[in-house]
């Protein structure tokens, strides 16, 4: 791995080819992010109104079982990301890239969902709002600093690992022991996503071939659900 200011492309990516097929990956990559972004909310905003999201609330977070549910959600980022990342390495069948997405885009959904019911609940609407707002900000942010400095950030890998195994740990022992995770975690999170869009924004610049650009958003996608989740958590935290 690379870990110069400049990186070198994987061989075969994208980035060794030529300016307008670089330019189109990049468009169809963050159009298919942006769609998925936005079937993402209408998802929400259909579990919502149809009190199917209240419902999971009870399921997964109700009668002290809310450890339980941030343990799954782990693990559903973490399994998802990682088969992601390996179908993008090695497949460009655009078929199998879409039902990962359309996979994972339903789980992320159906797992969110119930938090921002929980979190309209106790603060109005304003709070959901909020957390969308900031991980948008987050993320455009990170996603610049990627295209300005061209740097590949693919290195991150083993500390996003090592991360995402000691969160998991202490929501394992949350959920045991039932006590809540301290904000310290969640930060610890924020980190873990932040790092997750800088290696995925880097993946897409430098190590992603054409064809690839439906596996590439749902990478993007993965992370920018991350962040939104702990952002929404860190809200929902200071209002306690």
């Amino acid at each position: 791995m690379n870990q110069g200011q400049y990186a070198t492309p994987s061989y075969g990516a994208v980035a060794h080819a030529d300016v307008d097929t670089r330019a189109s990956f990049i468009a169809k990559t963050y159009g298919h992010l942006a769609g998925m972004i936005a079937v993402f909310v209408a998802f929400i905003g259909l579990l919502l109104a149809t009190g199917a999201a209240e419902a999971l609330a009870l399921l997964v977070y109700g009668e002290g079982r809310g450890q339980f549910g941030h343990l799954i959600f782990l693990g559903l980022f973490a399994v998802t990301s990682t088969m992601a990342d390996r179908w993008a390495r090695r497949s460009t069948d655009v078929r199998t890239q879409y039902l990962a997405s359309a996979v994972y885009l339903g789980l992320e959904a159906l797992f969110i969902a119930p938090m921002i019911f929980i979190a309209t609940v106790m603060a109005g609407p304003g709070l959901p709002m909020q957390a969308f707002l900031i991980t948008g900000v987050l993320f455009a942010a990170l996603t610049l600093v990627v295209f300005v400095t061209r740097k590949d950030f693919s290195f991150l890998r083993s500390a996003m690992i090592f991360l995402t195994i000691a969160i998991l740990g202490a929501a394992v022992g949350a959920a045991v022991f039932n006590f809540q995770l301290p904000v310290l975690i969640l930060w610890a999170g924020v980190v873990l996503a932040a790092m997750s869009i800088l290696y995925s924004t880097s993946g897409v610049m430098l190590h992603y071939r054409e064809g690839q650009h439906v596996a590439a958003s749902l990478s993007l996608f993965a992370s920018f659900a991350l962040l939104l989740w702990y952002v929404l958590q860190l809200l929902m935290s200071s209002r306690d």
